[in-house]
């Protein structure tokens, strides 16, 4: 491919990302920081099979094989446990006649939406002194976990399919480090109905591309080394304000990741953007990124964010 037919860096890009990862300029990626889609019903994965998921993420990390530069790092931000309704599975949990069902209903929820257009799951729970669960049960019938806590649910590990992937296109598995999100979720008032444990940590896969890896202590302060630079576990307060995007990572972690793993003027992959923090986190840092999403409005939340930091850029959309 001409050089001049590679996608700009400093973009957001509007589309697949299995196919715009193809039309990177070769080795000139030093990050990859990213959470996919988790495949747990939300709108943007209608019409998703877990197969065809795995199949995505096969292709996406195996994508960045080509693009990575030599010694430079890939890191997938998951939640190590899936969970999902399955009709097929047996009903591995009787009745919890002790569960105090919540009084909520969805006309109430409804009607709260229409005195206040623009609330989001976490401002509704909270006008309506319920959890964030409640809501997303009442008006979609499932839960924000994708069906952890339903009678009929198959449970999956996911980093070993990762590490899969990664080796089967020429990559290491480097590190692993967890991200320990709100101490039991008190802000957001999730609780289990069932003996299974509320998610409270979500993992950092860390895969290398064989190659030179500068070790540089000066790209973090002694405090930072000590604090966190050398830890396996980050404690970070999750994103609970997400108005524009429910699954929104906070910039801190993007922020460590970014630190700790490339230079100043070095390339941050997403391919998967959402609502554009690590692209924020790297244009904060000097960093130059590229990112996509198959949402365009997506796309428009990522660029107007990073149009608040830095001057207008010209970005394109595929």
């Amino acid at each position: 491919m001409p050089k001049t037919d590679f996608l700009k860096h400093n973009e957001i890009y509007h589309g697949n990302s299995v196919e715009l990862i193809k039309k990177i300029e070769p080795e000139t990626v030093a990050l990859s920081f990213w959470s996919p889609p988790y495949f747990v019903g939300k709108d943007y994965e209608k019409g998703e099979t877990y197969e065809s998921w795995q199949s995505m993420l096969r292709n996406v990390i195996s994508g960045h094989f080509n693009v990575l530069k030599k010694g430079g790092f890939l890191v997938v931000n998951i939640d190590d446990i899936l969970a999902f309704p399955d009709i097929n599975m047996p009903k591995i949990q009787a009745p919890n006649k002790s569960k105090l069902r919540s009084p909520i209903t969805k006309e109430m929820i409804l009607k709260v939406k229409e005195e206040h257009p623009g609330l989001n799951r976490h401002e509704l729970a909270k006008i309506l002194g319920c959890s964030e669960q409640t809501i997303d049960r009442r008006l979609n019938g499932n839960n924000i976990r994708g069906g952890k806590y339903a009678t009929q649910t198959k449970v999956k590990l996911i980093g070993h399919n990762l590490e899969k992937y990664a080796e089967e296109s020429g990559m290491y598995l480097y590190d692993r480090r967890i991200w320990v999100k709100d101490p039991t979720w008190n802000n957001s008032q999730w609780h289990s109905n069932s003996y299974r444990a509320v998610s409270e940590f979500e993992y950092l896969y860390v895969f290398w591309k064989p190659g030179e890896t500068i070790i540089d202590r000066a790209r973090l302060n002694p405090h930072e080394w000590a604090e966190w630079g050398s830890r396996g576990v980050w404690n970070i307060r999750s994103v609970r304000a997400n108005k524009e995007h429910e699954a929104q990572f906070p910039l801190e972690l993007a922020s460590r990741v970014i630190r700790l793993l490339t230079d100043e003027n070095e390339t941050v992959l997403d391919p998967f953007m959402g609502s554009g923090t690590t692209a924020v986190a790297a244009a904060m840092l000097n960093r130059a990124y590229l990112g996509f999403d198959k949402e365009l409005k997506y796309v428009d939340l990522a660029k107007r964010r990073l149009q608040a930091i830095q001057p207008p850029l010209e970005l394109a959309l595929d």
